[in-house]
């Protein structure tokens, strides 16, 4: 266990640098298209009906974003909506912990649970995520966060912060806007379900906050002005709309 926990630093550090350099070498921000998605296709929440993936392939299909950000999904649910995107998606997921175990927590279908990004790029830079130092005593579930390089010299990010404190939603916020995304030198985007209604005790000043009105954002720092956000109705599939976010070329 202890091993494993310390090749997820390592693996972690290496994320960081990594990043970084993708970001110094990648073009000026050109302008980008973000849809935010939380799927609640774990399974065993009240919110899940089995019909949220199709729907958001979808959505996806005609909205055709750069990138996607994907929140309470499972493993395979990734390949499914990166088939939607189209040719040259990239992906890249990251399992929700069971803090008990050290292990992956399984959808009901036994596949990991937890995160996810599409993202249309010209290289195969890989994402890297890891769990938050900071989570719920009470909850066995670790929260997580996960970010690769995307086009137009963007790096993007997906979260899904703890829903049963908001102080510990904002802690694990501050964490990562302050330790991860700080990291990279370029322009950085993230969309997630935050479980926070209002991030300005959080996001630093350089960033740009849309939200759909509840507890989903997409943030954005090194956009050249600002973004145009819409809601898009997900036909009861799931528990939270769609969100959609264009940030200016």
């Amino acid at each position: 266990m202890i091993a494993h926990r310390f090749n997820r630093c390592l693996a972690t550090v290496g994320m960081v640098v990594g990043l970084a350099f993708a970001a110094l070498d990648a073009r000026a921000a050109q302008g980008l298209h973000v849809l935010q998605l939380n799927l609640c296709n774990s399974g065993w929440a009240g919110c899940y009906t089995g019909r949220a993936v199709a729907e958001a392939a979808h959505v996806i299909a005609a909205e055709r974003p750069d990138v996607v950000t994907l929140n309470e999904i499972c493993r395979s649910d990734v390949d499914t909506l990166a088939r939607a995107l189209g040719r040259g998606a990239a992906v890249s997921f990251q399992p929700a912990i069971d803090r008990r175990v050290g292990d992956p927590i399984q959808c009901r279908d036994g596949e990991p649970y937890g995160i996810g990004l599409l993202v249309r790029r010209a290289d195969d830079g890989l994402g890297h995520g890891d769990t938050y130092p900071i989570q719920d005593p009470v909850g066995p579930e670790g929260r997580a966060w996960l970010c690769a390089p995307a086009a137009r010299g963007f790096v993007a990010c997906t979260t899904h912060l703890v829903s049963t404190s908001p102080l510990i939603a904002l802690a694990q916020c501050r964490h990562f806007f302050t330790t991860v995304a700080a990291g990279f030198p370029g322009p950085v985007v993230v969309g997630g379900d935050f479980n926070l209604g209002n991030l300005t005790t959080c996001l630093p000043g350089s960033y740009e906050d849309g939200s759909d009105g509840g507890l989903q954002h997409v943030a954005v720092t090194g956009a050249p002005g600002q973004a145009r956000r819409s809601i898009i109705d997900m036909a009861g599939t799931t528990d939270h709309p769609a969100l959609s976010v264009t940030l200016p070329a």
